[in-house]
């Protein structure tokens, strides 16, 4: 085969990884019937359909599961020895893909990497709001970030902020016409903001804790979000209680907008960690980026959470 067929292993490649013309064509920055028209060459070329293609999705064929997973490593680990080459450069480069939560990113991530970046002008960081446990290597991010009780045991990780909890609140307002809870049962009888978890699809139940045993409980409400700064909006105006990261609601308790109960129940968890395969540990620009992301406890003159057993 030709050198120049190389870009065309490419395009297969993203559209079969990404199961959409529409996807592959916005990653590799072209448009979808010129990508169309590349793999239907491709496919002319070698002489077999690579990708079955339907109104709702594209997958590949036998013989396009054949070529994804003999040429797909090669091709990534020439990706990564080209990454590699940026220790040359006097300044890192490079673009890094980050997903993480909507918490992690508007409370941890960017106010760290706020005042770091315009040190690094030729790194460019792509920040991703994903709510689930996404495969960061299937979806070609270069690092997640999870609580560190969700990390997966093959990946590396880094501690990037401290320990947190939760905390229920609800609006003065809400309080006027509701009794205040004494304990996390009492929930089930009040009217609650649900959280979607955007991996299992199911609704969060609330964890609490009480004499070292774990108590969860299912909520029960007329709204339900996928976003923490939504259940905020939603609780501000009354609508029900909530249960979301204790940074996010302390401005407004003290404002009085807000009225915290059940605090005694509320555990501490184990705080966000970036995570990423072994093999980003090569590039200049992603440890910049980690170094700048890293929890420094000293530091930043907080103090870890007791351990408070389970």
């Amino acid at each position: 085969m030709l050198r120049e067929n190389v870009n065309d292993l490419i395009a297969f490649l993203a559209v079969a990884r990404e199961s959409s013309f529409t996807k592959a064509a916005a990653r590799l920055g072209v448009s979808q019937s010129a990508l169309s028209h590349t793999i239907r060459q491709l496919e002319a070329r070698l002489g077999v359909r690579l990708l079955t293609r339907t109104t709702r999705a594209v997958s590949a064929t036998d013989a396009g599961e054949r070529l994804l997973n003999s040429i797909g490593p090669h091709l990534d680990e020439i990706e990564a020895q080209l990454e590699a080459l940026g220790e040359l450069r006097d300044k890192p480069a490079g673009t890094i893909r980050i997903a993480a939560s909507d918490h992690a990113l508007k409370h941890v991530i960017w106010p760290k990497l706020k005042d770091v970046l315009p040190r690094y002008p030729d790194i460019s960081v792509e920040l991703v709001l994903d709510n689930g446990l996404t495969d960061i290597v299937t979806e070609r991010y270069d690092a997640g970030v999870r609580m560190g009780e969700h990390l997966a045991k093959d990946m590396i990780s880094a501690r990037i902020g401290p320990d947190f909890c939760l905390a229920v609140v609800g609006s003065p307002s809400y309080f006027a016409e509701h009794p205040v809870p004494t304990h996390p049962k009492d929930l089930t009888a009040h009217t609650c903001i649900n959280f979607r978890l955007q991996g299992s699809g199911t609704f969060y139940a609330w964890e609490f804790e009480e004499d070292g045993h774990e108590i969860r409980v299912r909520v029960t409400g007329q709204l339900a979000f996928n976003n923490t700064f939504h259940c905020l909006d939603a609780a501000l105006e009354g609508h029900g209680l909530t249960y979301i990261p204790e940074d996010v609601i302390l401005p407004h308790v003290e404002a009085g907008r807000l009225v915290r109960v059940l605090q005694e129940f509320s555990p501490y968890w184990d705080g966000y960690h970036l995570y990423y395969p072994s093999r980003r540990q090569s590039s200049p620009a992603f440890v910049a980026v980690v170094e700048a992301l890293r929890h420094r406890a000293l530091e930043a003159g907080t103090i870890r959470a007791p351990d408070r057993s389970r």
